[in-house]
Parts: C-alpha cells; sequence; structure tokens
C-alpha cells in the first residue's frame, strides 16, 4: 500500500467520523450496546501469559498537549464534533484553486510556519479529540489538575537563562550543533519515541511493538527511532553512560507494564531543560481490542515545581509503518548551513 492510499483511506474515514459517532451515540442510548456484548472481548495475552500488546498502533489526536487556559478538563460532545469536523474538513484539498503566487505559501493560512513544501494534506495530525475511559479530553496533560506544565524551579529558571545566554552568542544556522536533533535526523521530532511518548502534531504518529518475555521493542515510524526496554530486575547503566531515550526497564504490575527511564542524553531530555536526575515513568494498559491506554509521569524536582504528566489513547494502526530515509548529516543539513552561509556572502557584498 502507498502513502497515497493511506491518505486517501484516511480522507474518507475522517469525512465520516461525526456521522459514525453520532450513530454510536444513538445506538448506545438506545441500549443496542448491551453490557453482555461489552464483556465478550478477552484480553489477548501472550505465551508467557502477559497482556499481548503487540501490533501497530498511533497515538496521533487533534487534542492539544496542554489545556487551553480556563477551559476544563472534559468536552462536551457538540466541541468534540465540532473539532472533529473541523479537522475532518482540513484534509480536502481544492484541486481547482488557483496557482500559488510565486514566493507565496502553498498552505495559505493553514501552511506550516512559513514553508512552501507543504500544506495540510501532507500532514497527518490526527483527526479525532483524545478518550480517556470515554471521556473526551481537552488536553492530553491531566497532571496538575490545571492540564499544564507546572513553573519551573528557581534552578530550572537559572539553567534555562544561562542556556539562552550560550546559545545566543551564535547565529541560527551557524553550526550544525546549533540544529535540533530532529532537523538533523538523530532522533524523532517533538517526543514521539519519547519517553513520554507523544504526537508531533505533524505526522508518522505511528509504532510497532513487538515483546517477549524479557523484551519489549517500541518502534516509532518518525526518524525510525526504536527503544528497547529490558524487563525484569533492573541493572541500570552507569550513570556517565547517557544514552538516546534513556535507560528502562519494565515490569509487570498486574496486567499494566509500567516502564521506569533515566539515563537521558542531554540533548533529549525534555524540554532541554531537564538534569541528570530527571526519571520517567511510563504504564501501558490494554483497555480493549482498538486501544493502549497510555500513562507517563515526568519527575524532575530541580527543574518543575511538581510533577505532572498524563494519558494519551494508542489506537489500532491498521496499516503498515514505512521507512523514514533521514540519517545524520543527511544532504538537507547540508543545504541548509550552505544556504546560511550564501546569504551572508550576498549580505557582505550588498
Amino acid at each position: 500500500m502507498r502513502k497515497d492510499d493511506r491518505l486517501d483511506d484516511r480522507k474518507v474515514t475522517v469525512r465520516h467520523a461525526t456521522s459514525i459517532l453520532g450513530l454510536c451515540l444513538a445506538a448506545a442510548a438506545a441500549g443496542l450496546f448491551s453490557p453482555a456484548a461489552a464483556q465478550q472481548w478477552v484480553m489477548p495475552r501472550t505465551p508467557d501469559g502477559h497482556p499481548d500488546l503487540q501490533g501497530n498502533w498511533s497515538n496521533a489526536t487533534i487534542t492539544p498537549m496542554q489545556r487551553p487556559e480556563g477551559a476544563e478538563p472534559l468536552l462536551s460532545w457538540d466541541e468534540v464534533a465540532q473539532l472533529e469536523d473541523v479537522a475532518a474538513g482540513r484534509l480536502l484539498s481544492d484541486q481547482d484553486r488557483e496557482p500559488a503566487d510565486a514566493g507565496g505559501r502553498v498552505g495559505g493560512s493553514d501552511g506550516v510556519g512559513g514553508d512552501l513544501s507543504y500544506n495540510v494534506v501532507y500532514l497527518d495530525r490526527g483527526d479525532l479529540v483524545a478518550r480517556v475511559n470515554g471521556e473526551p479530553r481537552s488536553s492530553l496533560l491531566s497532571r496538575p489538575a490545571n492540564g499544564r506544565v507546572p513553573a519551573r524551579t528557581p534552578e530550572g529558571e537559572r539553567r534555562a537563562a544561562e542556556y539562552a545566554a550560550f546559545r545566543s552568542q551564535f547565529g541560527a544556522y551557524d553550526n550544525p550543533e546549533n540544529r535540533g536533533p530532529a532537523e538533523r535526523c538523530i532522533v524523532s521530532f517533538g517526543s514521539n519515541a519519547g519517553p513520554p511518548m507523544l504526537p508531533n502534531g505533524f505526522y508518522n504518529n505511528n509504532y510497532t511493538i513487538v515483546q517477549t518475555a524479557d523484551y519489549v521493542m517500541i518502534h516509532t515510524e518518525m526518524v525510525h527511532d526504536t527503544r528497547v526496554i529490558r524487563l525484569g530486575e533492573p541493572n541500570p547503566l552507569p550513570g556517565h553512560v547517557r544514552q538516546w531515550f534513556g535507560d528502562s526497564w519494565g515490569h509487570w504490575e498486574g496486567d499494566t507494564l509500567v516502564i521506569e527511564t533515566t539515563g537521558f542524553h542531554a540533548l533529549q531530555r525534555f524540554s532541554g531543560n531537564a538534569t541528570d536526575d530527571m526519571r520517567v515513568v511510563e504504564r501501558l494498559t490494554r483497555a480493549d481490542e482498538e486501544t493502549i491506554l497510555y500513562e507517563f509521569t515526568v519527575y524532575d524536582p530541580t527543574t518543575y515545581t511538581e510533577p505532572w504528566g498524563g494519558e494519551v489513547p494508542f489506537r489500532k494502526f491498521d496499516d503498515l509503518l514505512y521507512e523514514y530515509s533521514c540519517h545524520e548529516g543527511n544532504y538537507a543539513l547540508t543545504n541548509i548551513l550552505s544556504g546560511a552561509r550564501y546569504q551572508e556572502s550576498q549580505s557582505e557584498a550588498n
């Protein structure tokens, strides 16, 4: 199946999402979904008896990470329908539109950061509001109670200011190190691979999970990141070893896979301002045939005034994951830097 096919299927699906939702709600109200029918699902298990989390999953959603100021934790169903209708409409491209002006934005008001290469037809941000235990959430964060990343501690503010002062001595395109790890194709954009594993708001929010009695592998489509999580009694790496995605150990608490990660690489710590002591705890629970409930909590008391976290539904992804052909030092980074040098030479000539 080609990516074009995936896009066409997605357009058809989201176009009728609201209608299907309405039918489901009506059916539930009429009692067509009985408790007995709901109990027919049986948790799939691996040969060692643990819940089977394997398969392809997606955490794409139109729900923002942080709750808008003043918003309620839950949306009304009217708000859900409105948001999902807007998301569906964004996928419909006007094939009869006039060509863009030279130097204009392909995406118009929906363009991505002024980029001339994209419009929203090429994005896959998600088309549904995140639902947790049947409740439509207004944000993925639920802790603290306001659904927002907590304030930094005085020490966290000091480090952030120190880092900003250090970066200010460089131009944005002076060196490859001035560009982020994602642009350099080292790790995924945003926090796709995590931890915590969060949607990036663009595309490729898809995962493959493979598990054995001793390991769980989580492969991310974005920048082909792969986490290998060891199960059992922790045997942490030495403190000076800091690797991409940190040092993860997992264990089962009943039917929930609990993963604790420390030892993050300095360039991948969430928000770029965390300390060596940052710790992330993830919990993956198979909620039903179509859903894994992913919960996470970030602990870093020297950076944030309190722990914070939330829930993200991972929905079954009945499609293929594709190779993300991007590698460190690829030609795009060379072109970015050489383009900046050309602009500098033109400025000097003028």
